[in-house]
């Protein structure tokens, strides 16, 4: 008789299998919602950063996949997998998440409607999974064209956004704290079309690239210390999204390449590794159209 893990492990993967035939790419996560698959760079400082060049598993939404045999091989090798991420932000559906926290479920849906009615724009009808703990994950379909970048709470205290590199756990997903879960009539539903005026939203303002001005704020003092408090001031699930925010608004602003070295060291007081906060600087210089320059 097969132990519980391995049914649910079994079941997880049934699932991930279902979503896969909907164009919805797949990895295995554990029961801490994680991916399943360690790293096969961890006990190597040196190596630098990899996105599934190496060949092997264990680069997370990198190793996504709508391939049936890619995802029964992704899950053989996690045997204690009990659910399945869903990669956002890829074809055909290039999905986002909005993510209602259940901590503040009734303020975070009230915040949603705010902006929707400041905004003028509705939510149609679209998948939505509901959490363990109480929330809800809103699923929507983006532009090819267009990157979302993932955020906690820039939206609205309660909300947070699953973009681009980020991922999403799959109805059926069995976790430390319960099953996730799609609420009635809306397993069926495809994810359905983000409102233009919330993508304006979700979209880091372009700007143009531009050297500050005499007498402009420096990263000494001003707006550019106030993006470094923002990053020390992440606690522990936040600070890769705080950093990545913070390093979006600094090149926006002009400021980038001289606040990178500040955005690093707060980075690293908050419990990132000098690696981690360099790629996440990295990216978000490329996202607002820069050329990565991290000293």
């Amino acid at each position: 008789m097969a132990t519980p893990d391995r049914q649910a492990t079994t079941l997880a993967l049934a699932h991930a299998l279902s979503a896969a035939e909907r164009g919805l790419a797949v990895i295995p996560l554990s029961r801490t919602k994680l991916p399943a698959l360690r790293s096969p760079h961890r006990d190597d400082p040196t190596a630098g950063p990899c996105h599934g060049e190496c060949g092997r598993f264990g680069h997370g939404v990198y190793d996504a996949s709508t391939d049936p045999d890619r995802i029964r091989e992704l899950f053989a090798a996690a045997p204690r997998a009990t659910g399945y991420g869903i990669a956002c932000g890829l074809p055909p559906h290039h999905l986002i998440g909005i993510d209602l926290d259940v901590r503040s479920d009734t303020a975070s849906s009230v915040a949603l409607r705010e902006l929707a009615l400041r905004h003028l724009f509705t939510i149609p009808p679209t998948v939505v999974v509901l959490t363990p703990s109480g929330g809800r994950h809103l699923w929507l379909s983006g532009p090819p064209d267009a990157v979302v970048p993932n955020s906690a709470g820039r939206l609205a205290p309660g909300i947070d956004i699953r973009g681009a590199g980020g991922y999403l756990v799959g109805p059926g997903s069995r976790t430390d704290h319960g099953v996730y879960s799609a609420a009635p009539g809306t397993a069926h539903l495809p994810p359905a079309t983000c409102p233009p005026a919330l993508l304006r939203l979700l979209l880091p303002p372009p700007r143009a690239s531009r050297t500050p001005a005499p007498g402009a704020v420096t990263p000494s003092g001003g707006h550019g210390q106030g993006l470094v408090q923002f990053v020390l001031a992440a606690h522990e699930g936040q600070r890769n999204t705080r950093l990545f925010w913070a390093a979006c608004r600094a090149y926006e602003d002009g400021i980038g390449p001289a606040l990178a070295a500040p955005l690093v060291e707060a980075a690293i007081n908050t419990g990132l590794t000098e690696r981690e906060a360099r790629a996440t600087i990295a990216s978000a210089a490329r996202m607002t159209g820069h050329h990565p320059s991290v000293p």
